[in-house]
């Protein structure tokens, strides 16, 4: 009887330690998580946002609600866009940093040494998620897109409030010129910036911060993406399209349809435009609602289309940059299960839609609501089939971009006709 006692006991006692073994964390009595050492769990997390923005102070509810709900501690260091500044230096001297952001092409290419493969965690079935796995609950497009972008095309960002450049416009004025569709092709876009015109108001404006991913747009519209990206890649200007280009611009702004103020509109001057409502459209993207919310009337409508078509051999409204802010988990972390329990936590649910409404952003969750204002931007999201990289590519060289800056502004405000605008890129 004695032996079975003591059988029974050491059986007891084996179960308890490999129970105790096995848990991935546990909670001390006053409520903090702490490791499997019985160290208590603080995340270190760098943002590129600011806590003052609808970003930051989103982000900074829904942490201190990830915190009281697990007991995981969450330092913020709000860096705000000087991230691309300090996040590198701070890497390289082994600060103790669980996990960053920035935008997803940024992170993967600049801070992708730094990154751990998050792909088996991503596989997980989350409470957050519903007892789904992580990827089933998120926008497949925005996942395929971290994996393309990773280092070795391993899922290691997780991307989140994804964004789409597009033209976006006011719907009043499209309503009060009696354009009652968006328009698809050139012809079209010319027959609707004459009418805007007949009403007093202005077609479209563009400023110093986005005058590079214009002529990129419209280039890959004239001779696709590759031939865009070559020009791009060899800084060689001498396509016959270059001309065209000016030559259309140059219609554009002898017709009075872009902005008298936009060769010397430095950003966001352009913003403005569109929040007082002299001009009717702005190649921005879907932040564009939540930068000027501020400036612009509450009940403002507004719309958003496809950059038209403008040559056979160029792309159509099919083709659109799409990406997104991601988290990034430090592969130094000694807590990277929690830090990814925390990117879920803010990507998913309550708190992405949260985000979302905030921020009048994009979702990440599949079932997560669109903001009104954002509407029509989601139509042209779902029906793009081809990725353009930011600006096609026309901002991967400063110099490049300052080019297109200093010749774009002389060609609309008169100073070089199309030749001349031709004849300066080649420079």
């Amino acid at each position: 009887m004695k032996k079975r006692f003591m059988s029974f006991m050491c059986l007891v006692l084996v179960a308890a330690m490999l129970f105790s073994g096995c848990a991935g964390k546990s909670t001390s009595s006053n409520g903090n998580a702490t490791s499997p050492a019985g160290e208590k769990v603080k995340l270190v997390y760098w943002s590129m946002w600011n806590e003052t923005e609808p970003q930051g102070q989103t982000l900074s509810e829904a942490i201190k609600a990830y915190s009281n709900k697990t007991g995981v501690e969450v330092e913020v260091n709000w860096n705000g866009r000087d991230i691309r500044k300090t996040l590198q230096p701070a890497l390289d001297g082994g600060t103790a940093i669980d996990l960053f952001d920035e935008d997803v092409e940024r992170v993967n290419d600049v801070w992708g040494n730094y990154l751990l493969d998050v792909e088996e965690m991503a596989a997980k079935s989350y409470e957050a998620t519903g007892g789904k796995p992580f990827t089933d609950v998120v926008s497949k497009t925005l996942v395929d897109l971290a994996r393309s972008l990773g280092p070795n095309g391993k899922l290691s960002t997780i991307p989140y409030q994804p964004s789409t450049f597009i033209v976006m416009y006011n719907k009043d004025i499209f309503a009060e010129a009696g354009i009652t569709s968006v328009p698809k092709n050139w012809t079209e876009f010319l027959d609707a910036c004459e009418k805007i015109k007949k009403t007093g108001k202005t077609a479209i404006t563009v400023d110093d911060a986005y005058m590079a991913a214009l002529m990129g747009y419209h280039m890959d519209r004239l001779i696709g993406l590759d031939e865009t990206l070559k020009i791009v890649e060899k800084n060689d200007f001498s396509n016959p399209a270059v001309l065209e280009f000016g030559k259309q611009w140059q219609e554009m702004a002898q017709k009075g349809y872009i902005s008298k103020n936009a060769a010397a509109n430095i950003y966001p001057a352009g913003q403005q435009e569109i929040a007082n409502g002299s001009v009717a459209m702005y190649l921005n993207g879907t932040w564009l609602p939540n930068e000027i919310k501020d400036s612009a009337p509450a009940d403002f409508k507004w719309g958003s289309f496809a950059y038209p078509a403008v040559a056979e051999a160029g792309d159509g409204p099919e083709a659109n940059n799409f990406g997104a802010q991601c988290f990034g988990i430090n592969k130094n972390s000694k807590h990277p299960q929690e830090a990814f329990d925390l990117i879920v936590w803010l990507t998913t649910g309550e708190w992405d839609a949260k985000l979302a409404e905030n921020s009048v952003g994009v979702p990440m969750g599949n079932e997560s609501k669109w903001p009104d204002q954002l509407a029509d931007a989601k139509a042209v999201l779902d029906s793009t089939t081809k990725r353009m990289p930011w600006a096609v590519g026309m901002e991967n060289n400063p110099d490049i971009n300052a080019k297109i800056k200093t010749n774009f502004a002389l060609l609309i405000n008169g100073k070089l006709d199309a030749q001349g605008f031709a004849e300066a890129m080649k420079k």
